[in-house]
Parts: C-alpha cells; sequence; structure tokens
C-alpha cells in the first residue's frame, strides 16, 4: 500500500514539474519575443496647432518609436486646450516653451533669465499638476521685431536700442494688438523710452512678410523662429534690455509616465538638445515657405540626427 501511494506521488510531482518548465518556457519565450519586437509602453504624444509644434511633436513621436515604444499621436491641439489635456491624462507629455508655463499657465510675473524660468515652471509644474518638464532647448522662440537687412544696414540698427534712437527713419508695419497690449509696444517704451516712428500703418500679421519684402515698411512684429527668417533679407532684433522673457522648448510630460519608463528622459533630451533657433527656423520654412509636409520634415531631420 506505501508502494502503490509512492507511486502516485512520484507520478504527480513530476507532473508539476513537467507543467511548471511548460509555464516557464512559455513566459521565457514570450518575453524574449516582446524585446526582440521592443514592445514598449504606449505613449499618447500631444502637440499645438501650429506648424512649429507640430514639427516638434512628430520629431518626439519619432524618436518614440525608434527607441520601441508605441506612439499614439495626438498633435494639432488648440493652445487652449493641450494643458488641461495632459492634466487630464488625454495626452502623456507635449512640447512647451518656458514662458508660456510661467506666464499663461502658472499665471506668474515675468522672469528673464533663462535659468530662472525654467527653474520656476520646473517646480511649480511638479507640485501643482505632477508634471515634469525635461531639458530645455537653447531654440527660444520668443516674441521679437524683425527689420529688413537694408534698413538694418542703413540705419545699423541690430538692437532695440538702435531702433529706439533710429525709429523717426522707420515704417512700421504694426499688427494692432501689438500696439495696445500691455506686452507690446507700451512695454516697449516703458523699457527702451518712445518710439517715434517715420510711418505706423496697420497690416495683417499673414502677410507681414510680403509688405516687408515688397518696402512697403521696414519693421514689423515677429516670433524669433518664424519660418521666413531664414531668409537673408530679413533681420531679429537683439532684445538687449530684455522687454520679453524667454520661451525655451521643453518637453513636459506626466510624473507618473516617466516614472515607469525613465528612460524617456534621455530619448527625448536627445533631440531637444539639437534645437536652436537656426534649426528650428530652418524646419519652420521647410513647412511654411516650402510647403512641404511637417511629418515629412521631422522624419528627415530625424533620419539626419538619430
Amino acid at each position: 500500500m506505501v508502494k502503490k501511494v509512492s507511486r502516485i506521488g512520484m507520478f504527480l510531482l513530476l507532473s508539476t514539474i513537467v507543467l511548471m518548465s511548460v509555464l516557464t518556457g512559455c513566459s521565457t519565450n514570450k518575453s524574449s519575443s516582446d524585446n526582440v519586437k521592443g514592445n514598449k509602453a504606449t505613449i499618447k504624444v500631444g502637440s499645438k496647432d501650429f506648424t512649429e509644434s507640430l514639427i516638434l511633436g512628430e520629431l518626439y513621436a519619432l524618436s518614440l518609436e525608434n527607441a520601441g515604444y508605441t506612439v499614439e499621436r495626438k498633435l494639432n491641439l488648440g493652445s487652449a486646450i493641450v494643458h488641461t489635456s495632459i492634466v487630464s491624462g488625454e495626452i502623456d507629455f507635449y512640447p512647451e516653451y518656458t514662458g508660456t508655463g510661467l506666464l499663461t499657465v502658472l499665471k506668474e510675473k515675468p522672469k528673464f533669465d533663462s535659468k530662472e524660468v525654467y527653474n520656476e515652471v520646473s517646480s511649480k509644474y511638479k507640485e501643482k499638476f505632477k508634471l515634469i518638464w525635461l531639458e530645455p532647448s537653447s531654440a527660444n522662440d520668443s516674441q521679437g521685431l524683425v527689420i529688413t537687412k537694408k534698413a538694418a544696414d542703413q540705419y545699423q540698427i541690430h538692437t532695440i536700442s538702435d531702433l529706439q534712437k533710429n525709429a523717426s527713419s522707420i515704417r512700421f508695419a504694426s499688427q494692432g494688438q501689438f500696439d495696445e497690449r500691455a506686452d507690446g509696444l507700451p512695454a516697449l517704451v516703458k523699457t527702451y523710452g518712445p518710439f517715434n516712428f517715420k510711418e505706423r500703418k496697420l497690416y495683417d500679421n499673414g502677410i507681414k512678410y510680403d509688405v516687408l519684402h515688397n518696402d512697403k515698411a521696414d519693421l514689423a512684429v515677429a516670433y524669433t523662429t518664424e519660418g521666413e527668417l531664414s531668409k537673408d533679407e530679413f533681420v531679429v532684433l537683439e532684445d538687449d534690455k530684455h522687454v520679453w522673457p524667454p520661451y525655451n522648448i521643453a518637453p513636459v510630460i506626466r510624473q507618473d509616465v516617466l516614472e515607469k519608463n525613465p528612460e524617456i528622459r534621455d530619448i527625448l533630451n536627445k533631440i531637444t538638445v539639437k534645437l536652436d533657433n537656426k534649426t528650428v527656423i530652418t524646419l519652420n520654412a521647410e513647412v511654411d515657405v516650402k510647403k512641404q509636409e511637417y511629418a515629412e520634415v521631422a522624419k528627415e531631420f530625424f533620419n539626419k540626427i538619430k
């Protein structure tokens, strides 16, 4: 009787061992397959609804896919809803600007040192929203003034201080709101003194470069990474007294997503470090001037730097 029980016990033991081996083998094979395919988390990438943000969103998406992540693109979100989209979890990260974070989201007073602005948004976003700012770029998409190279050379205007001194020789293509906004012409006057332009006419923002090109004006308001600035005929004036805060580009990502996928930090930072003003202007120009698709522009650039 004892011998019979022993055989049954041995049979059960061997059966258990075989079953565990099969299960372990299946688990090992599945894990190996996942690693070969590069299967990782699905990351939801967002962007705002203008050329530069679309290119950046696609660039970051390509970098994650290249590293084995599945990417769900939720690009082209309105600027007014992109922050609420990441807070609610609709997206996991998107490219943002330090100045926007400071002034528009946090409603803080302007600051003008790039590092100081970054440190403040980084600290307060983590505290208030559980969002992490990754490394910022040197690219600074701030507000600025663009002048024709012809006028800049003729009157030796390289800074906004130079412009203020020579305003009586310059025709200003105004865009209406800039003349009234607190961070527009009033801020310039407060910091630099009065601008007594030779002429001031109102033009739509969309045609400002045509106006300058056709010699109907010498000066206009611009953002400092616009694609048209790739042309040699235009010059951005240095804001030498720092009227406008910095707007450096950086990915903002949900803290929980980054904690689960820590390598994302290095993956995205390797893209950001390649972004300076000249590069971003060139990328924008490919879309806005040469009329290429933003996804193709992003892909071509990514293939050069990966």
